[in-house]
């Protein structure tokens, strides 16, 4: 065949060496950025330099120094503990529902669950604002964790139906036909196989939640300020490192919250 002569071992191996070349083309364009942030964070100067001319810690060490942006951790924090388990309880019960029940207007209420993924953020920060200050919880804490668990829940919700999808269901049907009762069967059973999708769910909205700043810039008040909306209003008045050192500081957790997942179940099976 044509296509057969034409090819030979030579140019296998150059497409090879192409298509690992343009990996770490797209390796490099995606590092390279985290890295200017990271290194730049102990630049010395009062501006942000890459590559910086010294080693300095006098930006991290205004970072602890400053109560504001340590108020917006502590509010960031806070929301985490509130945002992630709420999120991660309400999505696993919503993608359950949705997976193995039948009713009338199934299919309306998962569009209504995965909505926040169209809606453009800035049209929901409004609705919640107009919302919230009707309730009386605009500007608190309460507030912004009912706009974070919105904006969240639709990723709990896929990464969990995408595992109830890929389970085997006779599982289940096998555990009750030897006697359990189905309360014990989605305790054993049914959530052990999940896990990987309720682990993945989680760390989707504490990503989301600690990211968020759409919804946010709407429903924060001086006393809530989170930590994005805090960069966001930093960067637009002022040009230091602080916000690299922050940044710095973000992606070590990241690295070590990976690792730790790594460690445990595994990113394969988490993301």
């Amino acid at each position: 065949m044509a296509t057969d002569r034409n090819f030979s071992p030579a140019s296998g191996g150059l497409w090879h060496w192409l298509g690992r070349a343009s990996g770490l083309l797209v390796y490099l364009f995606l590092i390279l950025p985290v890295l200017v942030i990271f290194l730049s964070a102990f630049s010395p100067q009062a501006y942000p330099q890459f590559p910086p001319n010294g080693w300095s810690l006098r930006w991290f060490q205004a970072f602890f120094e400053n109560p504001a942006w340590l108020r917006a951790l502590q509010v960031s924090a806070w929301l985490l503990l509130l945002v992630v388990p709420l999120t991660t309880l309400l999505g696993t019960t919503a993608a359950y529902a949705l997976a193995r029940l039948t009713f009338r207007g199934r299919n309306l209420l998962q569009a209504f669950v995965l909505s926040p993924l169209i809606i453009p953020q800035v049209v929901l920060g409004i609705a919640l604002l107009y919302v919230l200050t009707g309730m009386g919880l605009a500007g608190s804490l309460a507030g912004l964790a009912i706009g974070h668990i919105l904006v969240a829940l639709p990723y709990a919700v896929r990464t969990v139906s995408v595992s109830l999808a890929s389970m085997d269901r006779r599982l289940e049907a096998a555990s009750m036909s030897l006697g359990a009762t189905p309360a014990y069967t989605f305790r054993h059973v049914t959530l052990p196989l999940i896990k990987p999708g309720i682990v993945a769910g989680a760390v989707f909205a504490a990503v989301t939640s600690f990211g968020e700043v759409s919804v946010s810039l709407f429903l924060t008040a001086p006393g809530t300020v989170t930590m994005p909306v805090r960069i966001f209003t930093y960067i637009d008045q002022t040009f230091d490192p602080v916000v690299n050192a922050v940044s710095a500081l973000f992606i070590v957790l990241a690295v070590l919250a990976l690792v730790l997942i790594e460690r445990t179940i595994g990113l394969t099976k988490a993301l």
